[in-house]
């Protein structure tokens, strides 16, 4: 058969170039792959997957005289796809539990939910002796796979935005043959079909989380972390510092948390509404109704927003959650980055140390060497120990009022540089100590008219002496808790000690002039 055109008629959507590449390229398996071949293609979030197959469906029925199925895992993406066929004049129907099957051979096309068409299918009510082409979206849920074995006379095409299985012992690569990519989000970024994330990441000790079966935090240990007040503030504060007034998503692992998160910004007087699965649909309806005409309107949600949700008018998204998961990770940013006018970017808040460890959204990944080789990928991820301790300590906002002559940079101290520098050098690791012991009392002195004023800003680094003791002993390979608080002790009091005997002298050196008596 010869190449199908793939120039988009006057039906549906006008296709960019990038989607009618995809169209030809997916074709082209078609006509030269089996029958029965597995093809799976990856796009991101906002690139317009469903235009793109809904576009196919067309062409398909058209040229192949044959019908398409379409598989969904939520009722929100079965009816988005119904209406995006419509508008490509594919005459389809929607097989969910209520619907008549007396009249399938008047469609070409089908659109069912998984568990609806796996009954349907297993209760020999459904004929799908005439399907040609099956077509998988958010194809990495690995729901789908105990269908393939009705449709082994059928092309498979599945779409995602992330080729990595939700089930890491079912990788893809088991299923499907085969990976077309497509644009990356940053060439999409670049010409202006999607929205820059401008992400803000604040740092969270995640130690206390636990790892469930699925391989993702739990949702009660993520309910303990995010639901005591110093998250809750966090949250509150990054909201005020870098999205406030905008329309933003919160997107949290636990109704429980979500519902704290809706009194902590209700009771400081911010308009929010609370979204989960519980909700009825008429509640939800009502809800993004209210979200898309109010102009600062913020939702906290459960899961329930990270597919079949479009709203371009979103501006600000927040994790407030951790995930291991790199399809969720993408899959929440890309709520916001739908472009509009007067819209090229949006905020994205980080509260579960995602962003370190993932990368930015949009970094240049293999999806590839991801697709052959998951695992691969998947244990060169860093550990949550691993990326808290290349975490900086930042000292409170009250503290670091104390010492606002102390320039930004000049009062971080990197234990982990000093003490390599130290061993390369021959020196005992011991200098690591003398070393921050001095920067301490330069920092106290540089800030006190006096001595006494020294001491008591000392008082006021217990936070940052502990954070540089535990990376001190981390070093050295000594963590037991006796050790670690007799370290603690002994630097609190030879600090003390240091700038008693050093004040003047360390006071002169920074000022030029020794300490003015009174």
């Amino acid at each position: 058969m010869s190449t199908v055109n793939t120039k988009q008629n006057k039906v549906g959507k006008d296709l960019y170039d990038y989607q009618k590449e995809a169209l030809h390229k997916i074709f082209k398996s078609f006509e030269n792959a089996p029958e029965d071949y597995h093809l799976l293609y990856q796009l991101p979030t906002g690139g317009g997957k469903t235009v793109i197959f809904s576009e196919i469906t067309r062409q398909y029925i058209k040229h192949y005289q044959k019908k398409v199925l379409i598989m969904t895992h939520r009722i929100e993406l079965c009816k988005q796809t119904h209406k995006m066929l419509n508008e490509f004049e594919v005459h389809n129907k929607i097989i969910n539990s209520k619907a008549s099957l007396d009249d399938q051979g008047d469609y070409d096309c089908f659109v069912a939910m998984v568990e609806t068409l796996n009954n349907r299918l297993n209760d020999d009510k459904l004929d799908i002796s005439d399907i040609g082409l099956v077509i998988i979206d958010e194809a990495h849920y690995n729901s789908f796979t105990k269908l393939f074995k009705f449709f082994n006379k059928s092309f498979i095409l599945g779409v995602t935005a992330t080729p990595l299985s939700s089930n890491m012992k079912l990788p893809m690569k088991d299923n499907y043959n085969e990976l077309i990519t497509g644009e990356s989000i940053n060439t999409l970024i670049e010409n202006e079909y999607l929205a820059k994330a401008n992400i803000y990441s604040y740092n969270v000790g995640l130690t206390s989380l636990e790892v469930g079966a699925n391989g993702d935090y739990t949702v009660k240990s993520s309910e303990d972390l995010y639901t005591n007040s110093d998250m809750l503030s966090k949250l509150l504060q990054s909201y005020e510092e870098r999205a406030k007034g905008t329309k933003t998503l919160i997107f949290n692992n636990g109704i429980n948390t979500s519902l704290h998160v809706f009194d902590t910004f209700k009771r400081a007087g911010y308009p929010i509404a609370h979204l989960d699965n519980t909700n009825t649909r008429k509640e939800r309806d009502f809800i993004l109704k209210w979200f898309k005409k109010t102009p600062n309107a913020i939702i906290t949600s459960v899961s329930i927003l990270t597919t079949g949700f479009d709203e371009p008018t979103v501006e600000s998204i927040i994790l407030n959650r951790a995930t291991k998961s790199l399809t969720l990770y993408y899959q929440m940013i890309g709520r916001g980055s739908r472009i509009l006018s007067g819209k090229s970017e949006f905020n994205v808040i980080d509260l579960g140390n995602n962003f370190h460890r993932f990368g930015p959204w949009g970094a240049d990944l293999d999806w590839q060497r991801m697709f052959r080789a998951p695992n691969f990928y998947l244990d060169n991820l860093l550990t949550d120990e691993e990326i808290e301790n290349d975490f900086r300590y930042e000292l409170p906002p009250e503290v670091k009022s104390e010492f606002a002559n102390t320039k930004e940079d000049d009062l971080y101290f990197d234990v982990k540089k000093v003490y390599i520098s130290a061993i390369q050098a021959g020196e005992s690791s011991k200098k690591v100590l003398e070393r921050s012991i001095e920067h301490h009392t330069r920092m106290c002195v540089e800030n006190s008219e006096d001595m006494f004023d020294a001491l008591i800003l000392a008082k006021k680094l217990g936070g940052d002496i502990d954070d540089r003791i535990h990376r001190y002993s981390k070093c050295i390979c000594k963590s037991t808790h006796n050790f670690i608080d007799w370290l603690q002790d002994d630097y609190r009091k030879k600090l003390n000690s240091n700038i008693r005997n050093n004040f003047d002298e360390v006071f002169e050196d920074i000022f030029g002039h020794p300490p003015i008596e009174e």
